[in-house]
């Protein structure tokens, strides 16, 4: 038995992806039942996600945490020698 889903995406990224399913042979339904497929099969989803930088969500979340202390508790120079002369009495 089969069932209809209805996903609403921005008409740009819908066309690229055809076009990219298009060279693999494969059409759009086909593709994201792959994708459903996967998703069971892993348990997930079945890629590694990232943030708009690059990093997974973890790892962003880290760094935040870590400027964030660096903005309240981390030493602060008023000039680039001030930092460098600092570095160096280390």
């Amino acid at each position: 038995m089969t069932t209809t889903i209805q996903v609403r995406t921005n008409a740009a990224t819908k066309k690229g992806a055809q076009r990219i399913l298009e060279k693999l042979g494969m059409n759009l339904s086909t593709a994201i039942n792959v994708y459903l497929i996967q998703i069971i099969e892993k348990k997930g989803i079945p890629f590694e996600m990232l943030t708009e930088n690059g990093l997974t969500p973890q790892e962003e979340k880290e760094i935040l945490k870590e400027i964030a202390w660096a903005k309240k508790y981390g030493k602060r120079y008023v000039s680039a020698k001030e930092m460098h002369e600092d570095i160096l009495r280390s």
